[in-house]
């Protein structure tokens, strides 16, 4: 039996669930650098010196955690929430406690044994810190500008509102900049944008964010598997002869991906051949203007990995070489 570590991510604490042969223990440590020297410590009490480390992508949180493990040589997972929450669906768990999750994630790590993570190179990485700060800053302003519309009357208050549009106005100019004049200046990010843009709908400003949320393209086997990634792989439900409900994607992935392929996908529609000709087929089938949506978002996807990966420029006929149908 390998050595098996469930981690319980919050901001201030890890809840810790060590396997091993020796039985199970359970630890909580701070969820700072002394806080991994305590792991370690831990560790080399108990004779342990490697690790199948496993916890939940629940954002930033646990980045420091894992980055510190990786280092240390440990295999590392970072798993989709959702899935662990239907593992402990199939095993009737009911205790809802730090303790217990960490027990869980230790016990769905050993059972599953999911794929090892490996972090984002330091350029990925920073143009996701900038892409995910764009979003917050835009999301600030849509909810100041909801405010100051929403018949405030206080002189005030509307100046105060009116300010802060102003900064928030010019800090996502000065971030979208940034985002920009950093992926011109990194070679490899630049080629990938060049490459992106290459596909009607994908502007530069998308281009950015996709390589920020996507990553490194390698960790995909396929297309399907990025599209998954992002939440959007059907999702179909039928028992028997009579309940068949309508196919929905997933939405069991990154939300900030799907988010970033809304518009272009609708662009894509009108402006894309095969993005078009894929709203042309299911429009005659008569499906609901979402689920059109939804569909081309995925083909969009599926042409992104298809460009990233063969690491040429948009062709329509990708459809027929390599086989990328959404």
């Amino acid at each position: 039996m390998s050595n098996i570590l469930g981690i319980d991510v919050s901001k201030d604490k890890l809840d810790l669930v060590l396997l091993s042969e020796k039985g199970k223990f359970h630890k909580v440590i701070s969820n700072d650098p002394a806080g991994f020297k305590t792991l370690d410590q831990w560790l080399i009490s108990r004779h342990i010196d490697q690790v199948h480390v496993c916890l939940e992508a629940t954002g930033q949180y646990g980045d420091e955690v894992s980055e510190y493990l990786y280092g240390q040589g440990h295999d590392v997972s970072v798993v989709n929430p959702t899935r662990i929450k239907r593992y402990g669906e199939s095993k009737l768990h009911r205790n809802k406690t730090d303790k217990a999750d960490a027990d869980l994630i230790a016990e769905f790590c050993l059972k599953e044994k999911p794929a090892l993570w490996e972090p984002l190179n330091p350029d990925l990485k920073h143009l996701r810190a900038l892409v995910r700060r764009l979003i917050d800053l835009q999301a600030n302003y849509r909810q100041e500008e909801s405010r100051l519309t929403s018949g405030e009357k206080d002189d005030w208050v509307i100046r105060d509102l009116t300010v802060h549009l102003e900064y928030l106005k010019a800090s996502i100019e000065a971030t979208e900049a940034e985002i920009q004049n950093f992926t011109k200046g990194t070679p490899d990010l630049k080629a990938k944008q060049e490459l992106l843009v290459s596909i009607p709908g994908v502007g530069k400003k998308t281009s950015a964010r996709l390589l920020g949320e996507i990553g490194e393209i390698s960790r995909f086997e396929n297309a399907p598997q990025l599209a998954a990634y992002a939440g959007l792989n059907p999702k179909g439900f039928s028992s028997g002869s009579s309940v068949h409900k309508k196919t929905r994607i997933s939405k069991q992935g990154r939300s900030e991906l799907r988010a970033c392929l809304y518009m272009p996908a609708i662009v894509a529609m009108t402006h894309n051949p095969v993005v078009r000709a894929l709203k042309e087929r299911l429009q005659k089938r008569q499906l609901s203007t979402m689920a059109i949506i939804a569909a081309c978002m995925r083909k969009l996807l599926h042409i992104v990995y298809g460009v990233l990966k063969s690491q040429r420029p948009f062709d329509p006929d990708y459809d027929r070489q390599f086989n990328f149908s959404a």
